[in-house]
């Protein structure tokens, strides 16, 4: 530097801010919370800032910038004036353990995000909306053969009853797509129970047809699930699910999957699950369970898959 020019011995507000690359008003909200000491006044009434008030707001520039939070900045310049000097050096240390530590949280949260949006642009956004666990299991159905509607149900599913749960109800939709037939009765069937809309009383008697009908199709399905070999294919899930989470043990909920983010109750979740369905319908649904049931104890076995 010119040998004419001498640096100030101490300077204002302004320029203290400036050197540090913050704003008054951030200086001042440093003292106010502690942060950073208030300097005595000059003969103006102005704060003057000498060389050590600005090594201590460097540090909580950089600091700051990094992500440390000026309450944590604070404790750690308490803790080091009482244990090892004024510039904190062991609180910092500890600070930034910390924050290393969140960073790499962060980070593997990033990933994983990233992950699930390179899942859907590849699978498709429906598709990419499922876990691994389900995808896997319709990837060798051709495209195009699974329909929107069959999607959201499984999605509906994987909330409820994670993704083993959804993962088994895919055998159903595998089925379908891979058996026309079974596909268009089960469009036939669908259609009848949408027909029994709020004008259709409880009693009528195409409530009890509908779900004789319904019943007959379950049973229908079920046995070229059977005979195509797709239930082996789920008891290979289930092995599947315990392989890859041994600390769940034969605990049901786990089982089901619930641990994936689903924080209530299967029947809590169900409850808020809203779903359109007329009185009739609903009856009709209670008629072929009934008939399922009566079916079971007579040892027919037909498991009805969640719809």
């Amino acid at each position: 530097m010119p040998a004419s020019f001498t640096p100030p011995r101490q300077v204002r507000i302004g320029d203290a801010a400036a050197f540090a690359g913050c704003t008054p008003r951030a200086i001042r909200h440093y003292h106010e919370i502690g942060l950073l000491p208030e300097p005595e006044r000059g003969g103006d009434d102005r704060r003057r800032y000498g060389y050590e008030d600005m090594i201590r707001l460097l540090w909580i520039r950089r600091m700051a910038d990094a992500g440390i939070a000026l309450e944590d900045i604070r404790d750690a310049f308490a803790t080091g004036t009482a244990s090892a000097g004024a510039d904190g050096g062991d609180g910092v240390a500890s600070i930034l353990e910390r924050l290393e530590e969140a960073l790499a949280e962060q980070e593997a949260e990033l990933r994983r995000q990233r992950t699930a949006v390179q899942r859907m642009r590849t699978e498709g956004s429906r598709m990419g909306l499922l876990s691994d666990f389900v995808t896997d299991r319709l990837t060798s159905l051709p495209e195009g053969s699974l329909r929107q509607a069959d999607l959201d149900t499984l999605l509906v599913t994987e909330r409820i009853f994670g993704p083993l749960g959804a993962a088994v109800q895919a055998t159903r939709f595998v089925a379908l797509a891979t058996h026309p037939a079974l596909r268009e009765e089960s469009d036939r069937i669908d259609d009848a129970e949408e027909a029994l809309d709020d004008s259709v009383a409880v009693g009528d008697p195409r409530v009890a047809q509908v779900a004789a009908e319904g019943h007959a199709f379950e049973a229908a399905l079920h046995a070229v699930i059977e005979e195509s070999g797709l239930d082996e294919d789920d008891d290979a899930l289930f092995d599947a699910w315990d392989a890859a989470h041994p600390e769940a043990g034969d605990d049901e909920d786990n089982r089901s999957g619930s641990s994936s983010g689903m924080a209530m109750s299967v029947l809590e979740a169900t409850g808020k699950m809203p779903y359109d369905f007329s009185p009739a319908r609903l009856r009709c649904m209670e008629l072929a369970d009934e008939l399922s049931v009566l079916m079971e104890e007579e040892g027919g076995g037909n498991p009805r898959l969640v719809t």
